[in-house]
């Protein structure tokens, strides 16, 4: 079972707090819903908080892909925090750090928004 909880930690930026699995079936349908929902409220700096993720298989690193492409096409950026373990290491094998950031906390992440040149 997939859960998605979103907090706004200012006007244009939020953190979605994942738990579960990202992997395939229909629960990780809400998580790429909420973004596109976000992105049409005005979102346009994401975290997606993966602290709380157990697994993360092909179909999860498609939606990270996807999310972070529309975000871009929103003008916006999309950040990946709390990736440990297993689903650290998928991210990597796969190299979607290089089109994701990686950062150890979803604080780090959203200071790191705050504090970036516009």
């Amino acid at each position: 079972m997939l859960t998605v909880q979103t907090r706004n930690v200012a006007p244009d930026v939020a953190v979605v707090e994942v738990t579960g699995r990202i992997c395939i079936g229909r629960d990780c349908q809400q998580l790429e819903w909420q973004v596109n929902e976000l992105i049409q409220k005005g979102t346009r700096k994401l975290v997606l908080d993966l602290t709380n993720v157990t697994h993360m298989d092909s179909t999860g690193i498609g939606i990270l892909v996807s999310c972070s492409g529309k975000m871009r096409v929103a003008g916006g950026e999309l950040r990946v925090a709390g990736a440990t373990g297993a689903v650290e290491k998928v991210i990597k094998l796969t190299q979607v750090d290089n089109i994701v950031p990686l950062f150890p906390t979803a604080a780090a992440a959203t200071e790191n928004f705050r504090t970036a040149p516009a």
